[in-house]
């Protein structure tokens, strides 16, 4: 029977399907990973992975055999909390999952007071879009998550904070005047309930889709380009530290003119 640092070999090489990545992770070279993986995979008595250029498959068998290890891994995780818990020092390992915005910008004070406060304790950090936190936490894969906007969790929730949505740019001064720039409006992708919160202000203020538009897949590089002037776009003040130079600062109000904020 392969050993729990065999498991944790296993559940790497399911997680990044990339012998490369799975190599890099486990701090070993791809020829000694590979050859790991042979040898555990003869103790199974079958093929776990398929490889191709594309990267690892799981075979049926491997699925299964995947589907344990995590178990006991988990298993493994749980009984070392309760045995940490039987110390007088807060120790184990806290798994937090949270939007990513909030890991860049909220997040890493907080986890310092936290680390000063428990030095024993370690930190397990998933990052994404909140749909993806939101999953984590049903599947039972962290203890927190950190979520943007009005979760549907039937469990415990404690309200963080709220933070007003700006539109933002080196020249524009008042919204009526994205109308006539030619500059594209910059957007980054996000879960679809930032992007209809965005899209229905749009329409509420214009009669017409923006000129150009620019899609990125990360906040702060949208947050870059129009720092830089290359157009405008929409960003949540918890991505605005109060240090930007020669930047207007507009912010989007509702139906009831009032700012449109955000909840974390």
């Amino acid at each position: 029977m392969s050993s729990i640092s065999e498991f944790q070999l296993l559940s790497v090489l399911a997680q990044e399907m990339n012998m490369r990545k799975a190599a890099e992770r486990l701090f070993v070279s791809q020829p000694a990973l590979s050859q790991r993986l042979q040898t555990i995979e003869k103790e199974w008595g079958s093929k776990l992975f398929l490889r191709s250029q594309k990267g690892l498959t799981l075979t049926p068998a491997g699925e299964l055999v995947i589907q344990f290890v995590d178990d006991v891994l988990t298993k493994q995780e749980k009984v070392k909390e309760s045995m940490h818990s039987l110390q007088s020092e807060v120790s184990g390992t806290l798994k937090i999952a949270v939007a990513s915005i909030v890991g860049q910008n909220w997040l890493p004070q907080v986890l310092k007071k936290f680390i000063e406060r428990y030095p024993q304790a370690k930190i397990s950090l998933i990052t994404g879009w909140s749909s993806e936190i939101l999953k984590c936490m049903y599947d039972d894969q962290v203890h927190i998550g950190i979520i943007r906007g009005t979760p549907d969790w039937k469990g415990v929730k404690i309200h963080l904070f709220k933070d007003s949505l700006y539109l933002v740019d080196k020249e524009i001064t008042s919204p009526e005047q994205v109308l006539d720039t030619e500059r594209p409006f910059i957007q980054f992708k996000s879960d679809s309930n930032y992007f209809q919160e965005i899209q229905d202000w749009w329409l509420r203020q214009f009669p017409s889709a923006p000129k150009r538009t620019v899609v990125v897949d990360q906040i702060e590089t949208c947050k870059q380009m129009a720092f830089n002037g290359i157009g405008y776009a929409i960003l949540p003040a918890i991505t605005l530290n109060g240090a930007e130079k020669d930047i207007f600062k507009i912010p989007l109000l509702d139906e009831h003119n009032e700012p449109i904020k955000r909840d974390t």
